[in-house]
Formats: structure tokens, sequence, C-alpha cells
């Protein structure tokens, strides 16, 4: 009874699978590799591929080591020229760094800009379910339409307190 808060070991049995086995060895000693390779042949437009690119790449590897000799004797005879004009090229490869790296500083501000105001449209547009150009105008309409009221009552409060002004002038008068 002490044993059942204990983990129990457990036992894992491996049986190798005899019939997979020995259906691949049936060619004999061999057999075993035989089952590696593909059943049947390479098809003849695998074999047209094959002879095609052969040359080309062969071509191609060619130019490739050419390509390399040759940048390799450029280096060799450019070296002491590097080293002779270093105080005029150093500087003037400075300048140049500096310049790619401004214009890819613009680049990426002018990036971050664009997502920013595309990021605030979507947001203005999930906020207020309007187009910013109808927002603002329909914003405007409020504004005069308020305007247009606060000019009514301030031109009846100035009515008012002239017919007043008037009023108390005649009554002294009078």
């Amino acid at each position: 009874m002490a044993d059942r808060g204990r983990p129990q070991p457990h036992q894992v049995q491996v049986h190798p699978n005899v019939h997979q086995q020995h259906r691949h060895d049936v060619g004999g000693i061999g057999g075993g590799v035989k089952s590696l390779l593909p059943q049947k042949g390479p098809s003849t437009g695998q074999v047209l591929a094959v002879v095609t690119l052969l040359p080309v790449t062969g071509t191609l590897l060619g130019l490739a080591a050419l390509a390399l000799v040759g940048s390799f004797i450029g280096l060799a005879v450019a070296a002491p020229l590097f080293v002779i004009f270093s105080p005029v090229l150093v500087p003037a490869a400075i300048l140049v760094a500096g310049a790619v790296t401004a214009f890819l500083t613009s680049g990426a501000f002018g990036l971050t800009g664009l997502s920013s105001l595309t990021w605030v449209l979507n947001s203005f547009r999930q906020a207020t379910g309007q187009e910013p150009l109808e927002y603002a105008k329909q914003r405007v309409q409020e504004g005069t339409v308020y305007v247009g009221e606060k000019t009514k009552q301030v031109g009846e409060t100035i009515k008012s307190t002239a017919q007043e002004g008037v009023t108390t002038t005649t009554g002294r008068t009078a």
C-alpha cells in the first residue's frame, strides 16, 4: 500500500521487425545495399538534363576561377597603390561611408514616418468610424453652426443692452 505514492519503473520492449529485414536481404549479401538504390534507372529527360548542364556548369566554374585569379592579380597590383594613396583614399572612403549611411538613415526615417502616418490614420478610422476628411468636414460644419449661434446670441445681447441704454437715456430726458 505504501508503494502507490511512489512512481513505478517502466519497462520498454523493443522488437526488431524481422520480416522487413529478410525482405530487403533477398538478393543475398549485397541485397541490403540494393534496397537503398532506386528500383528503376533515370528517365531520358533526366539524362538529357545532366548531359546538357554538365558543359554549362563546367564553363561557369571555369569563368568563376578566372575571375578569382583576376581578382588576386588585381589586388597584388593595387595593394602598393593603396599604400601610396592612402592619405587621399581613407578620407574619401570615410566620406563615401558617411554619405551612404546618411542616405540609408534618411530612407529609414522616411519609411518610419510613412508607417507612423498610416498607423495614425488607421487608428483614427477605427476610433471614429469615419474617414479623416469626412470627420474634418463634419467638425467644420459643427463649428460654423456654433459660431453662427454664438454671433446671434451676442447680437441679441448687444441689441437688448442698446435698447436698455436708449430707454434709460430717453427716460432721463423726458
